[in-house]
């Protein structure tokens, strides 16, 4: 379902944060004209940046980028800016993840484009906010995200090294916080007739990620310190391993609520000491309870465990690999992957790729294309603000404008 029919969005991002919040917005049915450098986003040679890797294809990109166009403009330039301002002047939404700084010197800054297009929505995302010593600083979500909001600290056991979280995880969070955003936006201007700044940035989000932990030092002035698996402080809210080395959860948050559907499930008369019979008397003498627990679920497989613990009302989840997701039949059910058309060599295939997170009915409902070749559609958007071909040709000519002639 095209539920942003209408909507016109002008994305101006690199990477993933921006692309991602502008990904989604095109899924749902927005047209999402993407603005990049001539040489491309990238975010396009992702593997090679990281790596040295020869890899010319990148999954990651055309996830972000599917259903989206393309135009290629050096706005380092001044035409090329004018050119930028001129297609952002005629959309709903503005969204870049650029630094304020650049924007600023290009004439993109939200301070002058709010003031001067009324109705526009300017969608900032950035590494650290519009404000401060560090507002320019590079905001990759390993670091702003990750390492300076403490979502690296808070997931990290004592003693080790800080946890390396997987890669565009904080950037997707992020993108989807200023989805919502600029859906708010855009309702407070049918309302209003006015447009308006929606800032997030990817430290902010970080913070709110870990919000039970933050909010509870701010109110209480106390933070529990982070606890390894050996030392849980719930032992019915943690992570144990089977007999064939697969890992799940135990999903008990109400310990006593859950604790005698364990005693039972497991079989186990060493569970019914009374030292473990409350909540606080398990996590006094959780180092005795944990290892007699570790020595009980390395008895069965975790199929053997998962019966079991169905049969008796446990609550409980395993620890998936990747390999396991893809052949969950809930993650099937759920609708967590969709068929896309993705162009290779001039051929056109179908390739699995992955939903995004909400969608309304059915993912089915819609289908979905190709992400852009770099300044597939810049000739198309520029005759859109009236240039023609030979002026287009001009500037192609001029190295202002990229992308194949005609398209």
């Amino acid at each position: 379902m095209d539920v942003l029919a209408g909507v016109r969005v002008v994305e101006m991002g690199l990477w993933v944060a921006g692309p991602a919040a502008g990904g989604v917005l095109a899924d749902w049915g927005a047209e999402v004209v993407k603005i990049e450098p001539p040489s491309g986003d990238p975010m396009r040679g992702l593997f090679g940046a990281l790596s040295g890797s020869k890899e010319q294809r990148c999954p990651p990109f055309d996830l972000y980028n599917r259903g989206k166009s393309s135009v290629a403009l050096d706005i380092n330039t001044p035409k090329g800016r004018d050119l930028a301002e001129r297609i952002v002047g005629d959309a709903d939404v503005f969204l870049t993840n650029m630094r304020p700084a650049f924007l600023e010197r290009v004439g993109l800054g939200h301070e002058r484009l709010v003031e001067k297009y009324p109705r526009l929505v300017y969608a900032s995302l950035t590494g650290y906010g519009l404000e401060g010593p560090d507002r320019d600083a590079p905001g990759f979500d390993v670091a702003a995200f990750a390492a300076r909001a403490g979502v690296s600290d808070r997931s990290t056991p004592p003693g080790q090294p800080p946890t390396t979280l997987p890669g565009g995880l904080g950037d997707a969070v992020t993108g989807m916080s200023l989805v919502a955003g600029v859906l708010a936006a855009l309702l407070h201007r049918e309302r209003t007739g006015r447009g308006q700044l929606v800032a997030t940035s990817l430290m902010r989000s970080g913070a709110f990620c870990i919000g039970m932990e933050l909010s509870t030092r701010l109110g209480l002035g106390r933070l529990a310190a982070t606890r390894p698996r050996s030392h849980p402080q719930n032992p019915l809210l943690n992570s144990y391993a089977s007999a064939d080395g697969r890992w799940f959860w135990l999903i008990g948050a109400e310990s006593d609520r859950h604790w005698p559907a364990l005693v039972t499930a497991t079989g186990e008369e060493r569970l019914a000491d009374e030292r473990f019979a409350t909540a606080r008397g398990r996590r006094r003498a959780g180092d005795d309870l944990m290892a007699l627990l570790d020595a009980t679920f390395a008895t069965r497989t975790r199929d053997e465990w998962g019966r079991l613990f169905d049969e008796h009302g446990v609550w409980w989840t395993p620890v998936n690999s990747v390999e396991d997701l893809l052949t969950d039949p809930q993650a099937e059910a759920a609708g967590l992957f969709v068929d896309v058309p993705t162009t290779r060599d001039d051929t056109t295939v179908t390739e699995r790729s992955l939903a995004n997170p909400a969608d309304f009915g059915s993912a089915a409902d819609r289908g979905f294309s190709s992400p852009p070749a770099v300044g597939a559609d810049t000739d198309a958007v520029l005759r859109r603000l009236g240039l023609d071909d030979a002026e287009v040709e001009r500037l192609r000519k001029d190295g202002i404008v990229a992308g194949p002639a005609g398209a």
